[in-house]
């Protein structure tokens, strides 16, 4: 097998990107829980960097991806909730991977739906390999599994499914009647959806669950990619430990009460005078998992479903190493979002407190240049979109600034200089929840907005007053200072909106001006294109050269 090379000659490595859905960044034991052990995990980040400041560009699992596949914020690509399509002309990374004889393969969950509409109105067959790639994110999709199947309008029967049907787990729905069910006492199925039943060993043997089988699948892509030559980004994307909670035995009960951490929350929270934040708690499942009977129920299952990730990926870390497939192979783990489980008395995601919009995430590079941060933890401010371009780069593609947004990580995983941020930014489209219908908010202002510089997290809510946290004196986000009439407060609240204008008013859209046509342009205004000047003198006076040279349709041009 021939080995791939960068223009300049050096071996292109892989890039094993690893996503696991709705896993809080404080639910590994790198990251400090006391009582959820990830050896694995733990042992990639002591080989890696972990990055202790990583934020999401939503905390909502599709627009979160899209950000993450585009390298591009939300209000960028225009994807901004679950199920809006991405638009038929958005460049993606696999778009960008190929232009360098790399490809972008997926092997489970993306959230991706495909621009229809747009793919109609310019003639796209969707079953065509154009049609295929838009509809995939520009990805070849090796497995997709989104979850919620086959009774789901997002997907319907899968591979998984009839995995588990070849495996004598026959019903109209495997997926939810064995892998997200337990049983009860008399053998009847019993839905994890219902929160009571999260303690029930899932009602199939661990080795078929969805974190085993897509392990397996992971395995599978990597043997039948040594025979293709050609360096790949596998996004290896678990669908766990997202909600139905529910983890086979034995994970189903090694943790319980005793191992559940206090809730992050205070009573003043719940007397806020702010009337999006009073509608969040109002919401169903804050209610829900505001009661303590709740957490203490889920968040045992929650654990085991990590750390049977955690288990999973040490097999295939393992597996890796056995094959030399790891010693040309960069790992990034990560996660979409968080959960909020109690913390703030909120449940699932959709804010912007550090449970739910802050993220682990630790890169593994195999490159030498990397030995000099092997465990390394750093605090620089990163975004999701800054892994694109930096798969990019190691693929070998060429820097695309004027349409990716992120930046490239490489100069911290390589201990160089040239990477440095000020704030981060995340979006949430709020238009579809219980909250716009309590508060009766139309679309077009169900929206938020944050920005955070490392120390201000500052959220601006339209039409109503913004929230406000100070992390270095109130760590936990307990106390929203975004109406206080303190000068400081005042004075941040200004600099931060300040900010956020001023990151609004980028060239956002502008993806086709690269830097050929910019040169063009400036060639072609260079070119015979006269304006504002009086006469030959002073054009001679100002360009340097003779009226005289113009050609006929130099002194016509318009």
């Amino acid at each position: 097998m021939t080995t791939p090379t960068t223009p300049q000659g050096a071996e292109r490595p892989n890039v094993l990107w690893i996503m696991a859905d709705q896993l809080r960044f404080d639910y590994l034991s790198c990251y400090g829980h006391p009582h959820l052990h990830t050896p694995h995990i733990d042992a990639l980040a002591a080989r890696g960097v972990r990055f202790e400041n990583a934020y999401v560009q939503s905390p909502v699992c599709g627009p979160s991806r899209m950000s993450s596949y585009t390298g591009r914020y939300v209000r960028s690509h225009g994807s901004t909730w679950n199920g809006m399509p991405l638009r038929v002309g958005e460049p993606t990374m696999g778009d960008h991977l190929r232009e360098a004889g790399a490809r972008a393969v997926l092997v489970g969950k993306t959230h991706m739906t495909a621009d229809l509409e747009g793919m109609a109105w310019l003639g796209i067959d969707p079953e065509s390999e154009i049609g295929v790639s838009r509809s995939e994110c520009g990805f070849d999709p090796y497995e997709r599994d989104d979850g919620l199947h086959p009774d789901s309008a997002r997907q319907k029967w899968s591979a998984y499914d009839d995995y588990l049907v070849s495996h004598g787990f026959d019903s109209d729905n495997p997926w939810g009647d064995f892998a997200n069910s337990g049983l009860g006492d008399d053998h009847e199925t019993l839905s994890a959806w219902l929160l009571k039943n999260s303690r029930l060993p899932a009602n199939v043997p661990e080795e078929h669950s969805e974190t085993a089988y897509m392990t397996n699948r992971a395995m599978d892509f990597m043997r039948d990619a040594e025979a293709d030559g050609k360096p790949w980004v596998c996004h290896l994307s678990y669908i766990k430990p997202h909600w139905p909670y529910i983890v086979p035995a034995p994970y189903h009960d090694m943790y319980d009460e005793r191992h559940v951490i206090d809730p992050v929350r205070s009573e003043a929270e719940r007397e806020t005078d702010h009337p999006l934040m009073r509608a969040y708690l109002n919401a169903r499942v804050c209610r829900s998992f505001s009661r303590d009977h709740v957490r203490e129920h889920v968040i045992p299952a929650y654990m085991g479903l990590i750390k049977q990730l955690d288990d999973h990926l040490g097999r295939l870390f393992a597996w890796m190493e056995e094959t030399g497939i790891a010693k040309n192979t960069i790992i990034a783990f990560t996660s979409d979002h968080g959960d909020y489980m109690g913390d703030h008395w909120m449940g699932d995601k959709d804010f912007y407190h550090q449970q739910s919009v802050k993220v682990p995430l630790i890169i593994y590079d195999p490159r030498p240049e990397a030995d000099g941060t092997r465990g390394l933890v750093t605090d620089e401010l990163v975004e999701q979109i800054d892994l694109a371009p930096t798969f990019m780069a190691a693929a070998g593609c060429r820097p695309k600034p004027w349409i990716v947004e992120g930046r490239d990580l490489t100069p911290i995983l390589h201990g160089t200089e040239g990477f440095s941020r000020k704030y981060v930014i995340s979006e949430h489209d709020y238009h579809w929840s219980d909250m716009a219908r309590e508060l009766n908010q139309p679309q077009e202002d169900a929206h938020t907005t944050m920005i955070f510089d490392g120390r201000w997290k500052y959220i601006r809510c339209e039409t109503f007053r913004p929230v406000l946290f100070d992390l270095e004196t109130d760590p936990d986000e307990l106390v929203d200072i975004g109406g206080s009439e303190s000068e400081e407060h005042v004075a941040v609240r200004a600099r931060m909106e300040e900010a956020l204008l001023a990151w609004s008013m980028r060239h956002h859209a502008r993806i086709t001006a690269t830097p050929e046509v910019l040169a063009r342009q400036s060639k072609a205004a260079e070119g015979g294109i006269l304006i504002g000047f009086w006469d030959e003198e002073e054009y001679e006076a100002v360009t340097g050269k003779p009226f005289a040279s113009l050609t006929p349709v130099g002194r016509g041009g318009a």
